[in-house]
């Protein structure tokens, strides 16, 4: 049983295992409207797991890129002109970033700034 308040239209906006002090109603488990609040649930966070699993499989294939280039496998090159733009670009980025954690190691160290 699934504790719900919905709106001046009899929309969803609130669906809790149990009783709270604004809940409208009580449906069981197996209502479609229940079906439907979870499997937006649902849907959202997938969404969000793929869009983190994306950031890390770019991170993968920027490393994989490095290491075939500097083990001569592959060159960069050998990409499209707006592959090869986008690389440069994140890696002058992170490399930027990476001077950037040198300044803050150091500073931790007792070093400059």
């Amino acid at each position: 049983m699934f504790y719900v308040q919905r709106d001046a239209d009899g929309q969803l906006l609130r669906v809790e295992a149990t009783p709270f002090d604004e809940y409208t109603e009580s449906l069981p488990a197996d209502h479609a409207d229940i079906q439907e609040w979870f499997a937006d649930d649902v849907v959202e966070t997938s969404l969000k797991q793929l869009k983190q699993s994306d950031l890390d499989m770019i991170r993968v294939l920027e490393d994989l890129i490095e290491v075939l280039t500097a083990k001569g496998v592959f060159s960069i090159t050998d990409l499209p002109p707006g592959a090869q733009a986008k690389l440069l670009s994140r890696a002058s980025a992170r490399k930027a970033l990476g001077s950037l954690n040198n300044l803050i190691e150091e500073e931790e160290e007792g070093g400059l700034i």
